[in-house]
């Protein structure tokens, strides 16, 4: 028996048992083997190729194209994986819209760029689905390095020095490795658990030790992880939220989108995700987006965005900006919360509208409201780390800290773009760093 979709409040079961199946489906289905052909034949395989500077973790796009078009896509997929070793959660989140496929000389001559995602995807599924790992890992370097942070920088990290010889054990605050790809990120991107099967390929390389549930100042310090390793990375994220700053805001009802995303992820039964009629998302990213689209997926009647600029400063993508509009999301932008409003649980939420400036203009709106999420950015947490930059832990170009022996990377790691790919390569860079100062 499922809920009204009219009934107000937060509620479970609002729809139909076999319609969840159907709404997080898989956002873009894998291509078969003839349409990876057809739009690998697209590309123009160009010298000094444009998509792959555009590419934070510099794949050969065009050499991987053409191993998929002579009908070799382990090689494709080898290729992709030397330098981005999560490049199959990266096929399916990156935003290749505004990075390598924005680039692609098809996009610029025709306005539709060779697939490159999709075609990334085809290639890493294929070997990961045989379950054949392509690396070997070198003999015993008889070094010791501790990573702190399951999420993307830390398996970067870890894999590159397994492969190198080092023996590495990775601390994670959590219970499951995997960081925002597997807490983080919209249940309709990756379904089928694909990122937990993703780590488990990953482990295969060997020398690869997790110590989950365990965090900095829980269970382990800096100070001790440096006389126990003979190097240290933090892959740490984010782990603050931002306060809204509107009176009220303590109010039952108003959460952390990145909280309300994770307990979706891990929900066995998406039915059994409270969601509220009236929804109000507070972001512009990709959390946002996600909160409110996965919102309307399970059944909210009424899901607003609401952003402080325009959307041409959102970080969300205009793919994502579109995607949440498809899907019923309305967007409001200029708009700022003062209050929310409710006698202990939130029943409206009130906004000021601003403008370019970020000067209020006196013109009020008030949205109904059973649940409010928040995604207005994340903050670094932790006492005692290295020096500090913008809020976030100072690095120099290769992921090295104020502190010898330290090396960070990622969400935590100033620099960033807050990406999973930039935090692979950023994990991926430390590692070579750490090991040639560990080997010369």
């Amino acid at each position: 028996m499922t809920s009204d979709v009219f009934e107000p409040g937060i509620k479970a079961g609002r729809l139909a048992p076999e319609t969840y199946e159907a709404q997080f489906s898989d956002l873009h289905p894998p291509l078969a083997d003839h349409e990876a052909l057809v739009a690998a034949d697209r590309c123009y395989f160009c010298h000094d190729a444009p998509c792959i500077t555009a590419c934070p973790t510099d794949i050969d796009i065009p050499l991987f194209i053409r191993q998929i078009a002579t009908g070799t896509p382990d090689a494709a997929a080898k290729t992709i994986l030397s330098q981005n070793i999560l490049g199959g959660m990266c096929a399916r989140v990156c935003p290749t819209e505004t990075l390598c496929e924005e680039a692609c000389v098809r996009e610029l001559a025709e306005g539709k760029p060779v697939l490159i995602g999709q075609l990334q995807r085809y290639a890493t599924d294929t070997i990961q689905g045989k379950g054949v790992h392509p690396f070997t890992r070198a003999a015993s370097t008889g070094k010791k390095v501790a990573v702190v942070g399951a999420g993307p920088a830390g398996l970067s990290c870890a894999h590159r020095l397994a492969m190198l010889g080092h023996d590495v054990v990775i601390y994670d605050a959590r219970p499951k490795p995997g960081g925002l790809n597997e807490y983080g990120i919209a249940a309709y991107k990756t379904p089928n658990d694909f990122a937990q099967g993703e780590v488990d390929w990953l482990m295969q390389i060997g020398g690869i030790t997790f110590e989950n549930e365990i965090a900095l100042g829980q269970g382990v310090t800096l100070d001790s992880l440096q006389k126990g390793f003979d190097a240290v990375f933090l892959g740490v994220g984010l782990g603050g939220v931002n306060a809204l700053g509107a009176d009220g805001e303590d109010k039952n009802g108003v959460t952390d989108a990145v909280d309300f995303i994770a307990d979706l992820r891990q929900a066995g039964d998406l039915g059994s995700v409270p969601i509220g009629r009236d929804v109000v998302v507070i972001g512009g990213g990709m959390t946002a987006v996600d909160a409110a689209v996965q919102a309307k997926l399970l059944g909210a009647l009424n899901v607003t965005l609401v952003y402080r600029r325009g959307r041409d400063r959102m970080n969300a993508s205009a793919f994502e900006q579109d995607l949440a509009a498809s899907k019923g999301v309305r967007i409001v932008t200029h708009a700022v919360p003062v209050a929310v409003h409710g006698n202990g649980s939130v029943r409206e939420i009130e906004f000021e509208y601003v403008d370019e400036a970020m000067k209020g203009t006196g013109q009020m709106l008030r949205l109904a409201a059973d649940q409010v999420f928040k995604a207005i950015g994340q903050t670094l947490k932790g006492d005692g780390l290295p020096a500090l930059e913008g809020r976030k832990i100072k690095v120099d170009a290769v992921g090295r800290t104020s502190v010898k022996g330290i090396w960070a990377g990622g969400d935590c790691a100033s620099g960033g773009d807050d990406l999973t790919v930039t935090a692979v390569a950023e994990g991926r860079d430390a590692a070579m760093d750490i090991h040639k100062t560990l080997v010369g």
